[in-house]
């Protein structure tokens, strides 16, 4: 039998950050609320932000909600004013979801190389991973100021795909929201849905969810190597 490309290519678990590491995503959605609100926006309630634009960008997210034309530099602006609301209200309450560090211990005990994609700027991805020791578990990390389009479109993924070498047959993306899910399948990788934010039934239009899990608890990395492989074989 013939070894392709991704047999042969180290085998990688991507995780987005927000809602998957750290069960947070309700907690972005009320402080987007909160700074929207100031701004003349009223109707929007967290469960609409989570539903609509999980995982975007700062950018998208202004652009989808306020204001289509908004700049680059207006949009930074209200993104970092929302992030200190997210940072200053919830220090408290982040920290790592239940089960993840036994199973990040087990998949790196099996080889798996462990890399982090997320639509998160470079103070949030230090803030979450500061307080939850997770930093030293991860060879790469890609954040939003990474990368020129976010999610749903791949380039967050197939970058950490890239500098973890890894064929993105090979890789196993965890995520909790839809565009995220999105911008897996369009990478070519299997993905793991996480339901801190959707229901399962929301990722049930993609193809490549083979896996959905509400924690990290009883996980087995190798199950889901396997599941990826048979997703593989019949697509």
């Amino acid at each position: 039998m013939k070894m392709t490309s991704a047999d042969s290519s180290p085998k990688a678990f991507i995780f987005d950050m927000d809602g998957v590491l750290v069960d947070n995503m309700r907690m972005h959605a009320q402080s987007w609320v909160d700074l929207f609100a100031d701004y003349g926006l009223s109707g929007l309630d967290p469960e609409r932000y989570l539903v609509e634009t999980a995982g975007m960008k700062g950018l998208d997210v202004l652009r989808y909600f306020l204001d289509p034309s908004i700049s680059h530099e207006e949009a930074d602006k209200l993104t970092e004013l929302k992030d200190i609301l997210y940072r200053v209200m919830n220090r408290h309450a982040i920290v790592a979801m239940p089960g993840l560090e036994p199973f990040l211990d087990r998949a790196a005990s099996a080889g798996v190389r462990l890399g982090i994609g997320t639509g998160a700027g470079p103070k949030n991805i230090d803030y979450v991973l500061g307080l939850t020791g997770l930093t030293p578990r991860f060879e790469v990390v890609v954040g939003a100021h990474m990368v020129s389009r976010g999610k749903p479109h791949p380039e967050t993924f197939l970058q950490v795909a890239e500098r973890l070498s890894a064929d993105p047959a090979s890789c196993i993306v965890f995520e909790d929201a839809l565009p995220g899910a999105e911008a897996a399948a369009a990478a070519g990788m299997s993905c793991v849905a996480v339901t801190t934010t959707n229901r399962p039934k929301a990722f049930s239009a993609f193809d490549n969810v083979i896996a959905t899990i509400d924690h990290f608890e009883g996980l087995m990395p190798e199950a889901l190597l396997e599941l990826c492989g048979a997703a593989k074989t019949m697509s």
